[in-house]
């Protein structure tokens, strides 16, 4: 079992496990969810409840927060099933980034109308000849810029480890969205690359002192091994594509 955080130099951390939503048929068709609302496809369901499982052989979490979209509402409800919590908390602010006019388009097609918007997903750095300012563009269609994204989830993690010093809580949310989470424990202009897979564990540490935050694991997926029809070939919502 993982333990209870425990205090480190003096300080008491909130362990806060980010669980990306199961598979939707919209992720096994490549086609860009932001914040569209399908639900999960049957093997999503599967993965939903394999991760779960291994959720329930750790330490019981004080809470689940969700984002509201139905793809992570039912990861989150079969969680906490699971799991035997009852303080389920649905979220807006948990939501995928909103992709404007290219949600419901195929990946493929998105890409190549807007090629700026994905080559900040990846690597989250300038490349030549980009725009320099191309984090804070929005979206046309009522689309979020990469800086609203990391501001709106940032500001609902810390709202929620500061509720829950010394606990554990698990939060269910969506790739692009999970991907600015972990950017927000890298150095400045860094450029990292992650996937975060269908069901896959991301562990924060945050301080409840200092407010700082420490990425503990990104990406883990165990549970999902020897299961190769549960793991999903699309790393998620095009985030990680």
């Amino acid at each position: 079992m993982s333990p209870t955080p425990a205090p480190i130099g003096g300080e008491e951390f909130t362990e806060v496990v980010v669980v990306r939503h199961g598979e939707t048929s919209w992720n096994a068709s490549r086609i860009v969810q932001g914040q569209m609302d399908p639900e999960l496809n049957e093997i999503g369901r599967q993965q939903a409840v394999v991760v779960a499982r291994r959720l329930s052989k750790e330490t019981k979490p004080a809470a689940i927060y969700s984002s509201d979209l139905k793809r992570a509402a039912e990861t989150a409800e079969i969680i906490a099933k699971v799991c035997d919590v009852s303080n389920l908390v649905l979220h807006e602010a948990l939501r995928e980034r909103h992709m404007g006019y290219l949600q419901g388009l195929k990946w493929d097609d998105a890409v190549n109308k807007k090629p700026d918007v994905f080559r900040g997903f990846d690597i989250f750095k300038l490349t030549e000849g980009s725009d320099p300012d191309s984090r804070n563009q929005e979206i046309p269609g009522g689309g979020e810029s990469l800086n609203q994204l990391n501001e709106r989830c940032v500001s609902c993690l810390n709202k929620i480890a500061q509720e829950h010093i010394g606990e554990r809580v698990v939060v269910i949310s969506h790739g692009a969205a999970i991907l600015e989470l972990c950017r927000h424990t890298d150095p400045p202009n860094s450029s990292i690359r992650r996937n975060i897979p269908n069901t896959s564990l991301n562990v924060f540490l945050v301080s409840g002192v200092t407010g700082q935050w420490i990425l503990e694991r990104c990406g883990d997926v165990g549970h999902l091994k020897g299961n190769s029809f549960l793991e999903n070939s699309f790393g998620g919502d095009g985030a990680s594509a």
